[in-house]
């Protein structure tokens, strides 16, 4: 059955919504990428779902259409709700590793490859009808990706595969948001997620080696991640649930150049070599997307 729009689309408050989210984000990977020397990627992510399972409690918590449906926990699509967690558990940890081992804003912009993904997954997901130039956009958009990570040059490393399969588990995630029955409250869905992502870190990080002892000073930007993290995540799933995805795609990518000022600003990065004109062509690809659907609705 195809996908059909809801008649509480509100379209205006997503974006802003989403553009809180893409800051919060922003912060928790420059937590992410300072802890990096000291912390492994799956200790980093089992200790930003711990202390991130904190916002997404009080949310529900608070959440007056959680408390008119009786405080109930269980949801018909519960399988899917910890699945999503699944995916969170390993696009966590491929942006963790990548954010330790690249530069801050060419990791953050691969990952922008996400609202690319996004068009395409909506197609077998939610059953939405993608055009030739839809489809020529995410191509456009995978042009800039491939110019950003530099497959065949010198400088090219491996490690730039780990944002990109990152950015397609975050778009497979953002995509199921939109799968759930509406009438499960938004905070539900983001304790449902980040609790199965919990179990799944600290499982994946036992696994791995274990985890090191956490120096006192660092305890507090553990818990600012977690917080950052866990706040953005249920953000962006109450805005995702808002409208359609390629509403909120083009908005992502005020993230690349915020992501550049801050790597230059905190770490003293600047990838101009890198970034230029992949991210350019990443950007349009996601905006001639938004153009797209602008003129099917005027139509």
């Amino acid at each position: 059955m195809p996908f059909v729009k809801r008649a509480t689309d509100r379209t205006g408050l997503a974006i802003i919504l989403s553009l809180v989210a893409l800051a919060l984000f922003d912060g928790m990977g420059l937590i992410i990428k300072l802890l990096s020397a000291d912390y492994t990627a799956a200790e980093l992510s089992a200790w930003r779902n711990i202390f991130g399972l904190i916002p997404a409690l009080i949310a529900l918590s608070t959440s007056r259409k959680w408390r008119e449906t009786g405080r109930r926990f269980k949801i018909r699509q519960w399988k899917l709700a910890l699945s999503r967690g699944a995916i969170v558990t390993f696009a966590q940890l491929f942006f963790y590793l990548s954010l330790g081992r690249m530069e801050f804003a060419t990791a953050s912009t691969i990952t922008y490859a996400n609202a690319l993904f996004m068009t395409a997954l909506a197609v077998p997901l939610l059953g939405e009808v993608v055009g030739w130039v839809r489809w020529g956009a995410v191509m456009v958009g995978f042009a800039g990706v491939v110019l950003v990570m530099q497959p065949g040059s010198d400088t090219f490393s491996t490690d730039a595969l780990y944002p990109l399969g990152a950015a397609f588990m975050y778009a497979l995630v953002a995509v199921t948001a939109r799968m759930f029955d509406e009438d499960v409250p938004s905070p539900l869905v983001s304790f449902y997620s980040n609790s199965a992502a919990m179990v799944g870190s600290v499982i994946l990080a036992l696994a791995l080696g274990g985890f090191s002892p956490v120096a006192m000073a660092d305890i507090p930007w553990l818990m600012a991640m977690g917080a950052f993290g866990g706040t953005a995540v249920l953000i962006i799933v109450v805005s995702q649930r808002m409208t359609e995805q390629a509403n909120l795609a083009p908005f992502s990518y005020f993230g690349i150049p915020f992501a550049f000022l801050l790597g230059w600003l905190f770490f003293g990065e600047t990838p101009w070599d890198a970034l230029f004109p992949g991210a350019i062509l990443i950007a349009a690809g996601g905006l001639l997307i938004v153009w797209r659907e602008r003129r099917k609705e005027v139509a």
